[in-house]
């Protein structure tokens, strides 16, 4: 038998709905990271999230969006660094801990957020 996925520890796709509503609302009121988002369709922006989180955290797959390095390329024009990437790994750790996920499940996702900074930052 295996190992129940992180997506399924967490609570699978209702869990992962509300933690990428509740994201949002933080990074949107970041003013650190909040500018990358002017003029976004934050509706299509969630579902693409959402899609995508589901799929990091080991649930079925609906991502059909861009890798990440193509994704952000437009973004790493505008300036996007590390000291952005880190925001947004506060704001996730944040909702999570909001949410009541446990310690070692945020510990488990920001691993895989972590994992893919290089790919965000063009590097």
């Amino acid at each position: 038998m295996s190992n129940p996925s992180l997506y399924e520890r967490i609570g699978g796709d209702a869990a992962v709905n509300a933690a990428v509503d509740l994201f949002y609302r933080k990074v949107l009121a970041d003013d650190r990271i909040n500018g990358f988002f002017e003029g976004i369709d934050m509706n299509k922006q969630a579902a693409k999230q959402k899609a995508f989180l589901t799929l990091a955290f080991g649930g079925p797959s609906h991502y059909s969006g861009k890798d990440m390095r193509d994704g952000h390329a437009h973004l790493v024009a505008r300036g996007l660094n590390d000291s952005h990437f880190d925001a947004v790994m506060e704001n996730l750790g944040a909702t999570l801990q909001e949410l009541g996920v446990p310690g070692d499940l945020i510990a488990e996702a920001a691993a895989i957020a972590e994992s893919t900074r290089n790919d965000v930052l063009g590097r």
